[in-house]
Parts: C-alpha cells; structure tokens; sequence
C-alpha cells in the first residue's frame, strides 16, 4: 500500500442535487471501500453540471466537461456508477461516455493513449433487468478508450421488478453487495498500484 491511489466516482443519476440518489450511495459504498486500500476519492454527480453533447474535450461555450476531465486525468480507477432505466444504462452515462470518447485521440508523453495505466469500476442499481447488459455496455466503452477493467468490477443492485423500492430504501446493504463492493475495490485498487508500478508499454 505504499502507492497511493486516487480515484474519481462520477454518478449518472436522473435526479440533480440535492434529491437522494441510490447512484450516489453505491458510488459512495465502494469509494469507502476503496479507501480501505489506502485510495483517496472524490464524487461527482454529472447531471448537476452543463455537460454539453459532444465528443471533444471542450465543447466550448458553458461546457463544465472540462473541469470534470481534470478529475479523470487526475484519477488512478474511475468509478462509474448508472441507474437501469428501461434495461438501459441512463442518458447521462451516455453522455459520459461520449465525452470520453475524445481521449481516444490524446496521448501521453510515450505516445501511448491518455487512459492507458488507469482502472474501471462499474456500478448499476435498479428495481429491472438489465445488470449485465449495462456493465457490457460500460466496460467496452471503457476498455476501448483505454481503461483496465480487474476481474469481478461490476457491483449491481436488482429489486424487484415493478416495485418502489430503490436501493437507497433499503434497511441495510445486502450481504452480496457487500461482497462485491469489497472484491470490486480490493481487485481494483491492486491492478492500480500495478499500473501505476510498472506502466504498459509504448511499443
């Protein structure tokens, strides 16, 4: 644990600050857990900021992209957490993803891609289906703009179908939550301090 570790959760709740969130409690629960491991985080909830559509690293006018991106670049694991609408990921997870679709063209010192040495979590609460499809959908979008993803990095909450209770109801977190939050996090923030130790190649 002599590394440290930094990491960036950004939640992609429907609802802005300062409504309750279930997004923000489970991107909370594993920045905890990430702590554990000698991780120092911060949180963002997109939907409080003018993210502007686009796949540019600035879009310009009232874009708050950019300050967001600072945080990414700045960031060892990301953690991005969605809630499942319609058995999809939320429109603002896609427009996260949008917007980091512009690192696929910045690159470091090495020439290698600007993403490349940092780590992914997953994370998808929702009382519907759509769990696995979800945390596909995040990975690969993830993966190919450069980020590691370590084994068992998707933490989900499925209630019951057609019911209204969210996960930020519940009287406590189940113990397979747990479970995964606590995996998730330890996985993640080894294949960090692995990144961060011996980086992958240029060529």
């Amino acid at each position: 644990m002599d590394t440290a570790l930094t990491a960036l959760a950004i939640t992609c709740t429907l609802k802005p600050s300062p409504a309750d969130s279930s997004s923000d409690l489970l991107a909370t629960q594993i920045l905890d857990a990430l702590a554990d491991h000698g991780v120092t985080g911060d949180l963002v909830r997109a939907v409080d900021l003018a993210v502007k559509p686009g796949v540019e690293t600035d879009m310009g006018d009232g874009d708050e992209w950019p300050a967001i991106r600072e945080k990414v670049l700045g960031a060892d694991i990301l953690v991005l957490v969605t809630p499942t609408w319609m058995g999809q990921h939320s429109s603002v997870a896609q427009r996260v993803l949008e917007r980091l679709d512009a690192e696929l063209a910045e690159t470091d010192a090495e020439g290698r891609p600007i993403l490349f040495d940092k780590v992914a979590i997953a994370g998808i609460v929702g009382n519907e289906d759509g769990a696995h499809h979800i945390a596909a959908i995040l990975f690969q979008s993830l993966n190919d703009v450069g980020y590691t993803i370590p084994a068992q990095a998707s933490v989900y909450w499925n209630g019951e179908a057609m019911q209204g209770v969210d996960y930020k109801d519940l009287d406590e977190t189940p113990e397979k939550v747990v479970e995964t939050i606590t995996t998730a996090s330890r996985n993640a923030a080894h294949l960090a301090r692995a990144l961060k130790t011996s980086a992958y190649p240029a060529d």
